[in-house]
């Protein structure tokens, strides 16, 4: 079905080229949309929209999606233009409601949450996601930091960089997030801090869905089913880890290539379907769904 987006956006003709049915603003739009909003706080904007928007689209609904972004600190990688004509700030939403809403990772997990440029501005939009959307979806960073402000789980450090594909247990089986993924499904971890699982386990409001014995904590609901914490990066192309790993090899960081995802030293994207049916699964059982 089709997505909704501003007229211009660079994501839009690559994924018609995919075959993804993209209506842009303008035109005449259809009736009985579902309306998502997604605060893209990552470096790499461009990236991120066509890895959601991708995501969104292998559903029967109609899909209106709002890009977002702070106003609170000025982005290194993204011209002023291109946010200006192609993203939305909170105040220029803040009255609406949202059928779901995404709150994307960041490359500030290493700082203290108080120190972020944009914390304070950030902590008012989850706040607003309380009232405003029916479902709200927190990724990588995105989703520590859901995790602190709304129920004071902390992140600690890792010894080394959480960086591959890893094998995941489901243990809520009844959670409708992960209908239709098998035991020891895969998916994408890229991160330097983590949760303790005895931290969400521990918290009466919270229900621990998926693990990894390797990666540790990867999906957390509230009990009310509003909100849901992803650790690591469903939406995530075949070569985004490729890239990162090529990235901070060639700025001499201390970087380990990605476990569990070359053969033959190309990418092999293991975890495509299952990417699919868990963005699937939130529209259709979670925003979608009626009150």
């Amino acid at each position: 079905m089709p997505i909704i987006t501003r007229k211009g956006l660079s994501a839009n003709q690559i994924l018609r080229k995919e075959n993804i049915q993209i209506i842009e603003e303008e035109v005449n739009l259809p009736t009985n949309l579902l309306e998502i909003g997604i605060l893209n706080l990552m470096p790499k904007k461009q990236d991120t929209e066509i890895q959601l928007l991708r995501e969104l689209s292998n559903t029967n609904e109609k899909i209106k999606v709002t890009f977002l972004n702070v106003t609170s600190y000025k982005s290194k990688t993204t011209s002023p233009e291109y946010l200006q004509k192609f993203y939305s700030t909170f105040d220029e939403i803040k009255d609406k409601k949202f059928d779901g809403f995404i709150i994307t990772g960041a490359p500030v997990e290493q700082m203290e949450f108080n120190q972020v440029d944009y914390w304070d501005e950030l902590t008012k939009i989850m706040e607003w996601t309380k009232t405003n959307s029916k479902s709200t979806i927190y990724i990588c960073w995105g989703a520590q930091a859901g995790l602190y402000y709304n129920y004071g789980i902390k992140k600690h450090l890792l010894p080394n960089k959480m960086f591959g594909i890893f094998e995941h247990e489901i243990v809520d089986q009844n959670t409708p997030i992960l209908k239709g993924l098998k035991q020891n499904f895969k998916a994408p971890h890229s991160r330097h801090t983590g949760i303790y699982e005895n931290d969400i386990v521990q918290n009466p409001n919270l229900t621990l869905v998926s693990k990894s014995d390797d990666a540790g904590v990867f999906i957390v609901e509230n009990k009310a089913k509003t909100q849901i914490f992803v650790t690591g990066h469903f939406e995530y192309d075949s070569n985004t880890l490729d890239n990162e790993y090529k990235r901070d090899l060639s700025s001499g960081l201390p970087i380990q290539e990605p476990k569990n995802y070359y053969k033959n030293n190309i990418p092999v994207f293991s975890w495509k379907e299952n990417g699919i049916k868990f963005y699937s699964n939130w529209v259709n059982e979670y925003v979608a769904k009626k009150a």
